[in-house]
């Protein structure tokens, strides 16, 4: 029986690619703190503090998949001290965070790398990652380098954020979104493929993302998908940046609102993942099961990204107060 090994998976995609093996009949453990929540059906965990030296004495191997979903250094050379010796394949989930320029459209995986400086920086971590892992694992690694993962409970509530907010009465905030694109990724299909490059022993560097869209379709096709009949008001940068809303993700922000200059972020090639077996579903669909999963959990909840209603209301009245101001006609 195949022996995969998940450092983590009770939380988001964790979770799921160990159900996968699971489903497909391998023999799965996850070593994690639990704090996220249990282990999948079927799918042993065992907790453990990865920064104690202890960790992995119960997980020694062998071992024919490891999955990496960790970024934090001490975890990850930790994780690969103890066991990269004894793992057939080894498989680090990274992101199309690590590269260099966000301006260059169609870049692929040769794309320059950030220089890691700080640590405490998720791109900084993440290239570091992907090194200490090539050099203790050698031609035995995969490096799945994800974009946007959304879907189903996703903790990060960005692309969710506007499945909720179009299901609530206008008027509705937007950011300016012609020239701006959104590159997703379901987070089943990110299991699916990953299981696959596990199966398949694939080596080398992919970015894991599905096709660019442009940021104005992706709100039209949520606005139909929820039914919202509500006015939109779509203010500028400038208008947004002066009412200190954030861009991408985080409290006070406009999720998936990226500045004008990134035209290469949410555009990334994906031919090493088409090439590996990736496949992706339709935008509509992920709308559809995001949307569906948003109403399970409740609409009105607290959100780890976007504007709260009373922040958005205070927006959207103060950019209109001053629009009016600035066409009225000199006295």
């Amino acid at each position: 029986m195949t022996r995969v090994l998940v450092l983590g998976g009770t939380a988001w995609l964790g979770g799921r690619v160990a159900r996968a093996w699971r489903e497909r009949g391998a023999e799965v453990v996850c070593l994690a703190r639990g704090s996220a929540g249990s282990a999948p059906p079927g799918v042993r965990l065992i907790r453990a503090d990865r920064t104690l030296p202890s960790a992995y004495d119960e997980v020694s191997g062998p071992w024919d998949e490891v999955i990496e979903l960790s970024y934090a250094p001490d975890l990850v050379t930790g994780a690969l001290r103890a066991l990269s010796h004894n793992a057939a394949h080894w498989t680090l989930v990274s992101s199309v965070s690590v590269y260099e320029r966000n301006d260059e459209p169609d870049a692929g995986e040769s794309a320059d790398l950030v220089e890691p400086q700080d640590l405490s920086q998720y791109p900084d971590a993440k290239v570091a990652a992907e090194r200490a892992a090539t050099a203790a694992v050698g031609d035995r690694l995969f490096v799945a380098r994800p974009g946007l993962i959304v879907g189903p409970g996703d903790p990060s509530d960005r692309f969710g954020y506007w499945m909720a907010r179009f299901l609530q009465p206008g008027p509705a905030l937007v950011p300016t979104a012609a020239g701006r694109h959104v590159q997703v990724i379901d987070v089943d299909d990110l299991a699916a493929w990953l299981l696959l490059v596990g199966v398949d022993g694939a080596t080398g560097v992919a970015n894991a993302v599905g096709p660019p869209h442009a940021f104005t379709d992706v709100l039209e096709q949520t606005r139909r998908a929820t039914g919202f009949r509500g006015e939109v008001i779509a203010a500028t940068d400038d208008e947004l940046l002066a009412h200190d809303v954030a861009y991408w993700a985080g409290p006070r922000s406009l999720p998936l609102w990226l500045p004008a200059d990134y035209t290469g972020f949410a555009r990334r090639r994906a031919d090493a993942f088409l090439a590996s077996g990736g496949a992706t579903r339709s935008l509509a669909v992920t709308i559809a099961r995001t949307l569906e999963d948003e109403r399970a959990r409740g609409i009105h909840r607290p959100r780890r990204a976007g504007l709260t209603r009373t922040d958005e209301g205070y927006v959207v009245r103060d950019i209109a107060g001053r629009r009016r101001r600035t066409s009225e006609p000199e006295p």
